[in-house]
């Protein structure tokens, strides 16, 4: 049996390597994940709740529309439920959107290093990614303007950029929107948007009306802490929500999925504690950083890129033997590992096992 010719190369995507794993190979009995950028405070209570509370149904399929979830975050948001269409994670759209959209030799444009997904589903249905460099870690708008041709389909943008953690601020993000043309959809993902304190940023949703090529992807995996759970979204315009959802499997988001989202909707207390907590860890880790001599990005996720001054790899699994588990492999950037940033007592954690790692590699502060 043949697969299509584009799928035999294509890379298959390796997460973070899993506690359960690490423990095994390495014979740990105590293992920290900062790999994945997930919530180290875990969901809301109310959302845990909601979840025991669900249990009795599982006998039922979902509502295929997520119909009250919808309505929620469609009044939370300021649209209609038309705009809002849900997937099993953030990751669903994006393979949505592909499905829907490229034909075969189709362009699309991304930075060279951002969320490999993008790249991943392009190559799956035919389509030509043109991956644009990015500069001091953030994405070279002018530049992927530049590339724009009569076959562009799609750009993507993702902000806060996955792995660097940059941000395009409001008033480039528009001056870009007002320049590419009405044809050519924008994908901002704003995965990581809640986490964001810095004033220019921009909120995606804000400026759907004036750009009725723009999808805005979110998810309750980041700060909601509903990562094992797999349910994200995207807003847009009616006319391209409609043609998404043709693509769209049936039941596409689960029973428990969409009450814990609800539940985890409604506690923004919740979420706000998560923000100021990463805050305070972000500034406790760049501090480190810097006492260490190691210079990083600048932060607006819930995730750090460090320069370590050695081959990523190498610090990986130094870190690794010591219990901790961080990303490393970012094909621009060798000697760059990125950190989730977890609580307190993890960061001190990794710091103390960074700091022996790089010892071990040679690396003085």
């Amino acid at each position: 049996m043949n697969p299509k010719p584009n799928i035999i190369d294509l890379p298959v995507y390796k997460p973070g390597k899993p506690i359960e794993e690490v423990k095994k190979e390495l014979g740990l009995s105590d293992v920290i994940k900062l790999a994945s950028n997930e919530n180290p405070y875990g969901a809301a209570p109310s959302a845990r709740a909601a979840i025991v509370a669900e249990l009795d149904n599982l006998y039922l399929y979902p509502d295929g529309s997520a119909a009250e979830l919808t309505a929620a975050l469609a009044k939370q948001l300021g649209v209609t439920s038309d705009n809002i269409i849900f997937g099993c994670g953030s990751d669903e759209i994006i393979a949505l959107i592909a499905r829907a959209f490229f034909l075969q030799g189709d362009e699309t444009i991304m930075a060279d290093q951002t969320f490999s997904v993008y790249k991943s589903n392009a190559d799956i249905e035919g389509a030509v990614s043109i991956e644009v460099p990015l500069k001091k870690g953030t994405h070279d708008l002018d530049a992927m303007l530049a590339k724009i041709t009569d076959r562009t389909k799609i750009i993507w943008i993702c902000n806060p950029n996955n792995p660097t953690g940059t941000i395009v601020p409001e008033d480039a993000l528009i001056t870009f929107l007002d320049a590419v043309p009405a044809g050519v959809m924008v994908v901002l993902d704003e995965a990581y948007f809640e986490y964001v304190t810095d004033l220019s940023y921009s909120n995606g949703i804000k400026l759907l009306d004036s750009y009725p090529n723009l999808v805005v992807l979110r998810t309750f995996s980041k700060i909601y802490g509903l990562a094992a759970l797999r349910i994200g979204y995207g807003v847009a315009s009616p006319q391209i929500i409609s043609l998404i959802n043709k693509v769209r499997e049936p039941f596409n988001t689960t029973r428990l999925a969409q009450v814990a989202a609800l539940a985890a909707l409604s506690d923004q207390e919740y979420v706000q504690q998560c923000r100021t907590l990463n805050s305070a860890g972000i500034v406790q880790l760049q501090a480190e950083f810097q006492r260490l001599g190691l210079e990083s990005f600048p932060a607006h996720g819930n995730f750090i890129m460090v320069d370590v001054r050695k081959p990523a790899f190498e610090v990986f699994d130094a870190l690794l033997r010591q219990g901790i588990i961080v990303r490393a492999g970012h094909h621009r950037y060798p000697t760059f590992i990125r950190v989730t940033v977890g609580s307190a007592e993890q960061n001190t954690a990794f710091i103390a096992a960074l700091e022996k790692a790089l010892e071990e590699q040679g690396v003085r502060a």
